[in-house]
């Protein structure tokens, strides 16, 4: 088996950090590319300080905007395609408002707001910036450093699979290349590791378990006999001053919003909420724009308040709607 051999170019390609490319040289080549992911976590997290993080933060283009032309070549190609999804599914206002939010988060924090695009649509992005928005500097540096080792683990794939087309045909590596399949797969690889803060700093992040988001809804129009398409969907969490909201008494600002989405001709909603593995614990607003939908009909709006218990944030929460001009019902699906 013929290591595979990583120089600093390269290396600052996957993560702009000059700490990080001269230490990933110096350990490199590598046998395999679990080990140099692995090879690679332990430099970030144990060996490249606070201030090579931030020039690997720097590097990034901000989200909605293209790299700049003193960017490194590769890393500029690989995050137009790791922006792609994103790009593809933003419409002028949700540009705008990313515009208007990256700003905010960039007074507050000091640096770009960074997250492994790969995959991930617009709304969702604005949604997570939003949501860290509210983070304390400490915790936001260290999600942020989180979310450049995804980025870096995503460009050694790719990486390593470039490498590898280069290589004869009865070299080994050459059962690298990957298929369409696999890499529209290791392109939403971000979406799929763990983030936790316990694990942090050193341990790589481990493959999500769930196959769907945790929170899922599906909207059928019972007056007709079919799914409900075209209906908007949100998604909210609270993070109010109270623990919970209470009855009666106003919201106060206290939801955050965590995804929208429109449901599709099956009536299904797209991606509401993040991959992972454990959904955290809280009180939920999911929201349907009926009115929008069925003009004509009794309810302008649709909300549903639903709690996630510590002891079920493992669990997959389905909430369907079953809608007609002048009633509704929901239920909790498995």
């Amino acid at each position: 088996m013929e290591d595979m051999k990583v120089d600093e170019k390269e290396a600052l390609a996957c993560c702009g950090s000059t700490q990080f490319a001269k230490q990933m040289a110096l350990a490199s080549p590598f046998p395999s590319l679990d080990l140099a992911v692995s090879a690679a976590t332990d430099i970030w997290f144990n060996k490249v300080d606070v201030n090579g993080w931030l020039e690997a933060f720097a590097a990034h283009p901000q989200i909605g905007e293209s790299p700049s032309p003193s960017s490194h070549p590769t890393s500029a190609q690989w995050s137009k395609g790791e922006q792609s999804t994103a790009l593809a599914t933003a419409t002028d206002l949700c540009l705008q408002e990313l515009s208007d939010w990256n700003a905010r988060y960039r007074q507050k924090f000091g640096h770009v707001f960074l997250i492994c695009a790969a995959g991930r649509r617009a709304t969702e992005i604005l949604a997570e910036l939003m949501n860290r928005y509210w983070n304390r500097p400490i915790v936001e540096l260290e999600i942020a450093a989180k979310e450049q080792m995804k980025i870096t683990e995503l460009r050694l794939r790719k990486l390593f699979s470039a490498k590898a087309e280069a290589v004869s045909t009865g070299s080994q590596y050459s059962k690298v290349v990957v298929s369409k399949a696999e890499e529209e797969r290791v392109s939403i690889i971000g979406q799929h590791l763990t983030a936790s803060l316990e694990d942090f700093p050193g341990k790589a992040p481990q493959v999500q378990a769930r196959s769907r988001p945790p929170i899922t809804t599906h909207v059928l129009d019972v007056s007709r006999g079919s799914p409900a398409a075209g209906v908007e969907v949100r998604l909210e969490m609270w993070k109010g001053v109270e623990p919970c909201p209470l009855f009666g008494e106003m919201d106060r600002g206290g939801w955050v919003l965590q995804g929208c989405s429109t449901t599709d001709r099956d009536g299904r909603s797209g991606q509401l909420i993040s991959m992972v593995d454990a959904v955290s614990p809280g009180v939920y607003r999911i929201s349907f724009n009926t009115g929008k939908y069925c003009p004509v009909g009794f309810f302008p709006y649709v909300s549903i308040v639903f709690e996630i218990k510590e002891s079920q944030k493992l669990e997959h929460f389905h909430v369907p709607l079953l809608l007609s001009p002048f009633s509704f019902t929901t239920y909790r699906g498995s």
